[in-house]
């Protein structure tokens, strides 16, 4: 069953996945050593963080590693950016309509 990513990136602990892995690939035990909680909580996070396609496992000998899967959060960032071009657009609109008030009490 595939997960909706931003489900999965509205959580602060999968957030804090993401930012460790951006730095290197890791294991699931060294993900865990940086969180407070049970290694069982940090592995259901990595698993959510799996389905929705944000993290790939890559197997080196016995050991399990994870990173980011950069196709997936290029596509976050491509839909986030329809957004943010929208909200530029109306500042800018907000500034020309206060500049025209400026103007118009002078």
């Amino acid at each position: 069953m595939k997960r909706d990513v931003f489900q999965a990136i509205a959580d602060p602990t999968r957030r804090d996945i993401l930012s460790l892995l951006a730095a290197k690939s890791m294991t699931p035990n060294s993900i865990a050593e940086q969180f407070d909680s049970s290694r069982q909580a940090v592995s259901k996070h990595i698993h959510f963080l799996v389905e929705c396609d944000l993290l790939d496992q890559e197997k080196q000998g016995r050991k399990i590693y994870y990173h980011i899967n950069p196709e997936k959060m290029n596509e976050i960032e491509k839909w986030i950016q329809q957004f943010k071009g929208l909200l530029e657009k109306r500042f800018d609109q907000l500034d020309d309509v206060l500049a025209q008030l400026k103007a118009q009490e002078k």
